[in-house]
């Protein structure tokens, strides 16, 4: 009896252990679904694109799920959305979709789950999952390239030509430019007071119309915020360099190696009679001149800030997050757990390391209603190093991560 006991109480840890939903898969580029929204009089329309089109060949429903929280079991309500198959229209690969909720159904500060899978998947982690916030209910457009589809980012590249659809009558484009430097992230172990102390408060630096109905270009790499006249809501936008989220210049390739050199490192490489080559040379003399291993390095490497950019925009580029600046050098987390106001990263052990976890908190602006700042702590010092190591010795890709 007694044993019989104690398998129960090892069964319900584990079942408990399993109810924790994982929201891993949102930081892997090729499976995160991308969604955005419009308000549209007293409905809520949603944009998604899955990255997978075969997934509404299968023949499950698109289902959406109301909850508390992200880490809640408890939903509110859930429902299926109709008519799903003329719905979905083909994007190279992938699938897009669009429907809308009414906005009576949804309350500011709950989250949404929605998935085209059975019910027992619908709600995991790899699900798309839309906070729904007061701005987010109000927002009457979404930005759309030039043939109206919505772009379901918050980023644009300089010269790249791009409308700000409205709900009902077009209105002109009220754009400024603001003043603000890009700093990298610092190091996990870092003092938080070395952090920036600049002012929340950004200076103006340009300022301009765009006429109604005609598409908006913004040839400079910057901040920018986005107002249609007559609305009272802002929209944050980054300008990137034209081959974001890729690095392709000498500059780009050297800026994401702040994380594993020194300044003056740095500036023999900016200052070598050819820094592309410097790079190369960089990596090679890392991996001991074994070709192979210095190729894949920098597959790995940059592949990884490619992610990071793709998956963490913000008010800067995303390599220079803080997210994404442990996912290039620690690599992507083998489980995320997020609450209403962080997210918490774990990397499992491994034949060469002790398991670790990372606590972000969100830290939402005008810019990034989605940025999430780490809290730094003395004891990653010997982990980062270490990680650091690994890239300086060109094995962390020959042991899997």
């Amino acid at each position: 009896m007694k044993y019989f006991l104690l398998l129960l109480v090892a069964f319900a840890s584990q079942a408990a252990l399993a109810q924790k939903r994982d929201f891993s898969d949102q930081y892997r580029a090729d499976r995160r679904i991308q969604v955005d929204t419009r308000r549209e009089g007293d409905s809520l329309r949603i944009y998604l694109r899955f990255p997978d089109g075969n997934v509404f060949r299968q023949g499950n429903p698109l289902r959406v799920t109301a909850w508390p929280s992200y880490d809640s079991r408890r939903l509110i309500w859930t429902d299926t959305v109709r008519h799903l198959a003329r719905r979905v229209r083909p994007d190279e690969r992938g699938a897009r979709v669009e429907f809308c909720l009414p906005v009576a159904q949804l309350t500011s500060g709950t989250v949404l789950s929605l998935a085209c899978a059975p019910p027992a998947e619908s709600a995991n982690g790899d699900a798309a999952w839309l906070p729904i916030t007061a701005a987010r209910l109000a927002r009457p457009y979404l930005l759309t390239d030039t043939l109206g589809t919505p772009l379901l980012r918050r980023s644009v590249r300089a010269g790249e030509a791009f409308f700000v659809d409205r709900y009902g009558p077009e209105q002109p484009v009220q754009v400024r430019r603001y003043g603000a430097s890009f700093v990298p992230a610092l190091p996990p172990h870092a003092d938080p007071a070395r952090q920036s102390t600049a002012s929340p408060t950004l200076s103006v630096t340009d300022s301009l119309f765009f006429r109604a109905g005609l598409p908006v270009q913004l040839p400079e790499a910057g901040l920018y915020t986005l107002r249609l006249v007559g609305e009272k809501s802002l929209l944050g936008l980054l300008v990137t360099d034209t081959d974001y989220p890729e690095l392709t210049t000498a500059d780009e390739l050297i800026q994401p190696l702040v994380y594993l050199t020194t300044s003056a490192e740095r500036k023999k490489l900016y200052d070598a009679p050819n820094p592309k080559r410097a790079v190369d040379q960089f990596w090679l003399n890392a991996a001991a001149s074994q070709q192979v291993i210095a190729r894949q390095a920098i597959r790995t490497y940059y592949g990884r800030t490619r992610s990071a950019n793709e998956l963490f925009v913000a008010h800067k580029a995303g390599w220079m997050t803080d997210r994404g600046m442990l996912y290039i050098a620690v690599g992507p987390p083998d489980a995320v757990y997020r609450t209403a106001s962080d997210e918490r990263w774990v990397y499992h052990a491994t034949d060469n390391g002790a398991s670790s976890s990372y606590t972000f908190r969100l830290k939402p602006s005008t810019f990034a209603p989605e940025h999430y700042e780490l809290v730094r702590r003395p004891e990653y010092e010997r982990l980062w190093y270490a990680a650091v190591e690994q890239w300086r010795k060109a094995t962390t890709t020959a042991q899997g991560r």
